[in-house]
Parts: structure tokens; C-alpha cells; sequence
């Protein structure tokens, strides 16, 4: 419920509350910008828990200080998920940062509420043809670019080499091989697939679009409405649930998005759909099974079904409207984009994070690494998923309804309904079907 009344505050919030903050920004601080001295104190928010990527913003942030001694940026870190509930509480008194990364959906919902700064200048700084322009779609309105993504990455399907080699199988190609593949591994301790559907992340959202998308559809209808009761959509509930059913621990139903990747960097899973974020969670959690992963592309529902991409994520930056400094804001992103820094931060988790600029990709920097070179064949899978994907909803075009599709947990709610009260499945998607709608309706 708080989720739900968050993000109404957002749909109906007064401009002249966001506007407020923005009287803040003194002339003082323009001269100084204008002038190239930079002198201000700003705040980061960041969603970069892990430890190597963390530490590259700290000492990217820090370099940043000492070359600057009149700026101090802090630097704070929330969860996705505590990030979207900070902002969104946040907005109408303006406890809000002056800069900080997000997801897609959320750039949508910000720019809704008027609380985002234009940020074409950086990218024209940077170099606007660097940029692909479906990245920069995403954070566009009314001709203006509200933000720029900072890396790249799409779902893809990843796999356990050597228990489909010991049961004599190939790597599934279509959902029907693929559950036939999982439910003949779920022995010896290990699952199949764990199916993950807790009401605080979008995980079950996630894997319902996977078989919505295979299948040419989406889970909002052209004129952006929720698409649950669709042949195509139900199809999928049942698939999942077939799955959680018989692949998956039972747990499941409360997993949030760690919650299921911590199962597959433990070798407790023998399939799991993620990006190339899962080499390094082996690598940490069970480094002698890091030679036995790799992916694919995401199954077909029939293998001569043409390829597709269900989900890529560019995940961006932006500037707050409220901030005193923008100036100094995009300074500090400028820098991250600097190549040296650039590639630094893309090694904290290579293959898990892919350039979002081009240019970068074929240096020799960026191509000594390591784990770049082992898992090439993830980069070219991950990389052809990314170009034919969106984010989730995104195949209509950025919308304030694809935002809310990922972040109220309704879908989550949905799967839990069905398999802890035993919901009739049409029931259950009718009735999550019309709780998206009526958040829809407050926001159009």
C-alpha cells in the first residue's frame, strides 16, 4: 500500500512544490559554473551496493574532489528497491539528491513529476552520436533528453555446462525443452530453476514478460492498458507455475531478485535468467564452478519463432531539478565517461556491465580483461540481446504504466495469490489486471 500511495504523490504532484526546490539555485553557483570554477557541496545516490563498482565511484568521487577543492560530493548507497521508496517519499518535501543512477521506469515517473533536470548538454559534451538512440529515448520528453544511461546490459538465459553434459542434454532452445530440461535436473540438491515472485521486486514480472515477449506480445496493449488476460499472458502464468511447481524450492514465492541469483552463484540452480552479472556472484560464491556456466539466447515458445530480446536495461543517470549545482553535477558524470575511469568501472564487474557509449568496447584497454576474453560468447549473446530488446513495457515507447508495471509488485502479488490461496489463475490475472488499471488511470 505504501508503494501504491507513493507513487499517486507522484502522479499528483503540484508543480510549484518541485518548483520551490528549484528557486533554491543561487546566481552565486551559476557564476561559478560558468566561470569553470566549481565550488558546491552535492549529494549522490546510487544503487551500486557491490563492493568493486562501489569503490570506483568513492574513488572516481575522490579524484573528482581533489582536482575541484571547492566541491564535496557524499555519496550515499540505497537497494533498488529502498532507492524508488526514498525519492518517491521524498519528492514533495525535497529530500531529494542533486544527482543519482536509476532504472528506467523510474526516469519516466521522475520526469512525470517534473523533478528532472535537462541533461542535453552533457550528452552533446560527451558526444550524442556515442550514445545509441534507444538509450536515450528512455529519459526523453517534449524534445528533451532527461537522462543519459551509464551501462548496458540484457536478460539472457544462463546455464550449468556440466549437469546438462552428465543427463545427456542439449541447451534448451524453445520453453518446452527448457522445462523438460529443468524438471531432469532437479535432483541431488539442485533445482531446476528457482521461479521467484516476492511482492517487493519485480522478478515474476520479469519472467512472465520473458514468455509474453517469445511469444510477440506484451503485457500492455497498444494504448497503454494492462495485457493479463490475454491467451498469451495466461499461457505464461501457467508456464511459470508449472515451473515453480515442480523445479523450483518453495521458498521461491518471497524471492527478491538477490534471493535468486544468490542460488545460482551457490550451484543450487541449474538454469536462471540474468545478465552477465552472474559471472562475478559465481566467481565470489563458488569459484570452482565459474568454468561451467555460460548462456544463451532466452527460449522460443517454437524454435522456428524469429529472435527476440525481452528485456535490456540501460541503466542511467540523472540530475535532480532541484539541485543548487547541476553544474557540478554533470561535471562529475562527465568524468565517469572519461575512458580510463570509464573502463575502470566497467572491469568492477566485467561482462555484467557493457559500454552504454560506443568507442569503447574495441579498445585494447577494455579488451585485456580477463573475464571479457573467457566469456566472449556471453558478451556477443548479452550484446545481440540488448539490441533487440526494451525494457519491460518499453515496446510501446517510454511510459509512466511501464514504470508502474515493474514497481508496484502486483504481478508478484498476483502469483502469490494463486499459489498460497489456490486462485483460480484467470481470476487472479483479471483481478491484478484491473489493480494496474486503476493505477494507470491516475496518472494519464
Amino acid at each position: 500500500m505504501k508503494r501504491k500511495l507513493a507513487i499517486l504523490l507522484v502522479g499528483t504532484m503540484i508543480a510549484s512544490t518541485i518548483l520551490a526546490g528549484c528557486g533554491a539555485k543561487g546566481s552565486d553557483s551559476t557564476k561559478q559554473e560558468e566561470s569553470g570554477e566549481l565550488k558546491g557541496d552535492i549529494t549522490f545516490w546510487h544503487s551500486f551496493t557491490q563492493g568493486p563498482r562501489l569503490e570506483v565511484i568513492q574513488e572516481t568521487a575522490d579524484q573528482f574532489m581533489e582536482e575541484n577543492p571547492g566541491v564535496h560530493i557524499e555519496i550515499e548507497t540505497f537497494s533498488w528497491g529502498d532507492f524508488y521508496t526514498k525519492w518517491t517519499t521524498g519528492l514533495a518535501s525535497g529530500n531529494v539528491p542533486d544527482m543519482s543512477t536509476a532504472l528506467p521506469g523510474h526516469v519516466v515517473e521522475m520526469m512525470d513529476a517534473d523533478a528532472l533536470e535537462p541533461v542535453d548538454d552533457l550528452i552533446d559534451d560527451i558526444g550524442r552520436d556515442k550514445f545509441s538512440e534507444a538509450a536515450l529515448s528512455e529519459g526523453e520528453k517534449d524534445g528533451s533528453c532527461y537522462s543519459l544511461p551509464l551501462y548496458s546490459h540484457a536478460q539472457v538465459m544462463w546455464y550449468r555446462k556440466d549437469l546438462l553434459q552428465e543427463a545427456g542434454l542439449t541447451v534448451p532452445k524453445t520453453w518446452d525443452e527448457f522445462a523438460e530440461a529443468a524438471k531432469t535436473l532437479t535432483k541431488d540438491g539442485v533445482y531446476g530453476c528457482s521461479f521467484p515472485c516476492g511482492s517487493n521486486d519485480l522478478m515474476a514480472t520479469r519472467f512472465l514478460n520473458f514468455y509474453v515477449r517469445s511469444g510477440g506480445g506484451s503485457l500492455l496493449t497498444d494504448d497503454l492498458k494492462a495485457n493479463l488476460t490475454s491467451d498469451l499472458a495466461i499461457d505464461g502464468i501457467k508456464y511459470w507455475l508449472d515451473i515453480y511447481e515442480n523445479c523450483s524450492p518453495k521458498d521461491s514465492v518471497n524471492y527478491a531478485v538477490l534471493d535468486q541469483a544468490n542460488l545460482f552463484y551457490q550451484g543450487k540452480t541449474a538454469f536462471d535468467f540474468n545478465s552477465g552479472f552472474q559471472i562475478s556472484g559465481v566467481e565470489t560464491n563458488s569459484p570452482d564452478l565459474v568454468d561451467q556456466i555460460d548462456c544463451a539466447p532466452l527460449p522460443k515458445i517454437n524454435e522456428s519463432d524469429p529472435d527476440y530480446g525481452a528485456e535490456t536495461s540501460n541503466i542511467p543517470m540523472v540530475v535532480w531539478k532541484n539541485s543548487e549545482h547541476p553544474g557540478i553535477c554533470k561535471a562529475f558524470m562527465k568524468k565517469l565517461y572519461e575512458k580510463d575511469t570509464y573502463i575502470k568501472f566497467l572491469d568492477a564487474t566485467p561482462v555484467g556491465m557493457l559500454p552504454s557509449i560506443s568507442g569503447i568496447s574495441d579498445t585494447a584497454e577494455y579488451k585485456e580483461n580477463e573475464t571479457v576474453q573467457k566469456f566472449s560468447n556471453a558478451v556477443n549473446v548479452i550484446t545481440d540481446a540488448m539490441d533487440k530488446g526494451t525494457a519491460i513495457g518499453y515496446e510501446h515507447g517510454p511510459s509512466v504504466q511501464a514504470g508502474l508495471l515493474t514497481s508496484q509488485g502486483i504481478i508478484e502479488s498476483m502469483f502469490q495469490d494463486i499459489i498460497t490461496n489456490g486462485t483460480d489463475v484467470e481470476k487472479a490475472a483479471k483481478s491484478a489486471e484491473d489493480q494496474l488499471n486503476e493505477l494507470f488511470s491516475a496518472v494519464q
